[in-house]
């Protein structure tokens, strides 16, 4: 009878993880599958090339500035209760994205949907580690919880080019709402309660809020920076509140009970060199993403499901490093060679890409490079996670998880908005030039490119010279299961390297 007790507890936490897990898919889902139905969203609702941009900034700002804030909550009112009003609020955000008629709406509801996203993301690790306590079990959940975390962004860049090609973009935010109810029904019947520790006097909402707005500022000056100038008094007045702002959080941070993020944490080494690099890193992958996207649509005329076809080399090579190769390499090299090597070649890539022509052809202009960026990407993404992981004490190693998310979210907002910026300055200079709409608009991507790829050429250079290297059988570092399985017999050459 006890070991069928136990058999029925493994099984419902096995399903937990499950519905966990399709949650998970649906926030990172969000995060690509926007990007091949960006020409469609551009020409119905008439946005220009750089408030575009938007459409992502708004989610991924919101997304990002609410990492940390959403964990903490989980913390205070107990994580199963968060993670569902989390979800009920990114499934309905889903629906007014589905439903937008006008680029305001659109966009606020983005940034509705990003908040979601944020807390149902932060909260859902918390509660598949409350789960899973002993450590084989718990190494096996967190390499399923990651598989489906890396492979969420592959099924995005199809899944967009399916529903924008033969439906039209509105479904790529209206199908989240049938999973989401889905998902919904599942949490209540599998995944397990838990109070929270119910003060919630102590939570810092100005810390969020602070370091939010300063970073809305920021990216809203920098967007609009063509239009009305760098050197205008709007533009540096904005900067300058978003630095106002900045410093503020670092204040806020310096004085209250419970800081979002304790300014202790900068003093780690390997977690500010990593945060550093993440950010770079996520700007050059927003140029991937974001960019090639519309290269592929403007500059080749591919209908969308052909630009998600495209990207299917690339995000098989990222998902095979994602459930293996890492891991081996990571054994095998330590974490500055591979984090180096992964970010040089996916600065190669993104070069090549900016010698893309219109017209061009797939397996000599496109090809070359989405292999190299999924090679690249592959490799250096997990030795940035274990790099930054490395000297933080267990019982912090949660709030440094969303540390280091919140610097991807953040570094792809910003990267995206100056890539964005470039693209278009560069455009209107060739079009004053007398060069065409298409070849003009192709021309300003291909200097964006060049910038993404001195952004992960900075972050490889970041990460070779101040990474200290890492023990990979670190015992506060949980390895996903197929690194698991590796550790026991490398980690002493990884000890003697």
């Amino acid at each position: 009878m006890g070991n069928n007790h136990r058999v029925m507890d493994s099984r419902r936490r096995w399903l937990a993880l499950i519905v966990l897990c399709l949650g998970t898919l649906m926030i990172v889902l969000d995060t690509t599958i926007v990007n091949v139905a960006l020409p469609s969203i551009r020409d119905d609702l008439g946005f220009s090339e750089t408030s575009l941009a938007w459409v992502v900034n708004a989610y991924v700002l919101t997304y990002g500035g609410f990492l940390l804030l959403g964990g903490r909550l989980g913390d205070l009112l107990g994580a199963r209760r968060v993670w569902l009003v989390g979800l009920c609020l990114f499934t309905l955000s889903s629906l007014a994205c589905g439903l937008a008629d006008s680029q305001t709406f659109l966009i606020a509801a983005r940034a509705v949907q990003g908040i979601g996203g944020a807390v149902v993301s932060s909260v859902g690790l918390s509660l598949t580690l409350n789960l899973f306590t002993e450590q084989g079990e718990r190494a096996r959940a967190m390499g399923f919880f990651g598989f489906v975390a890396a492979g969420g962004g592959s099924v995005g860049v199809l899944a967009g080019g399916v529903l924008t090609g033969t439906l039209d973009w509105h479904w790529i935010f209206l199908v989240n709402l049938p999973i989401g109810v889905l998902v919904l029904v599942m949490a209540l019947m599998v995944v397990p309660g838990g109070a929270g520790e119910g003060d919630v006097r102590h939570l810092d909402f100005a810390g969020a809020a602070s370091v939010t707005a300063a970073l809305l500022v920021a990216v809203y000056a920098i967007v609009n920076g063509n239009a009305v100038g760098w050197t205008s008094a709007r533009t540096l007045g904005l900067l300058g509140v978003a630095l106002v702002l900045l410093a503020l959080f670092l204040v806020i941070e310096s004085r209250v009970r419970a800081p979002l993020v304790p300014l202790g944490f900068f003093k780690l080494r390997n977690l500010t060199t990593a945060s550093g690099a993440g950010i770079l890193w996520s700007a050059g992958m927003f140029a991937w993403f974001f960019l090639s996207a519309l290269y592929l649509q403007i500059g080749l005329g591919y209908r969308p499901l052909l630009v998600g076809l495209a990207f299917l080399p690339s995000n098989a090579i990222m998902m095979a490093f994602s459930i293996g190769l890492s891991a081996k390499v990571v054994m095998r090299f330590g974490t500055r060679i591979p984090l180096a090597l992964g970010l040089v070649l996916t600065s190669i890539g993104l070069v090549l890409f900016a010698r893309a022509p219109v017209g061009g052809s797939f397996v000599r202009d496109v090809l070359p490079s989405m292999l190299l960026l999924g090679i690249g990407a592959g490799l250096s993404l997990n030795p940035i996670m274990l790099a930054s992981m490395s000297e933080v004490p267990q019982e912090e190693s949660g709030l440094a998880s969303g540390v280091v998310n919140t610097a991807f979210m953040m570094g792809g907002a910003l990267g995206l908005a100056v890539l964005a910026s470039v693209a278009a300055s560069r455009t209107s200079s060739l079009e004053a030039g007398g060069l065409g709409d298409t070849a003009a608009l192709v021309g300003g991507y291909h200097v964006a490119f060049i910038v993404g790829a001195v952004f992960t050429l900075t972050a490889a250079l970041l990460g070779a010279v101040f990474v200290r290297e890492v023990v990979a059988s670190a015992p506060h570092l949980h390895l996903p299961h197929h690194e698991h399985q590796h550790a026991a017999g490398p980690e002493r050459e990884a000890a003697r390297d």
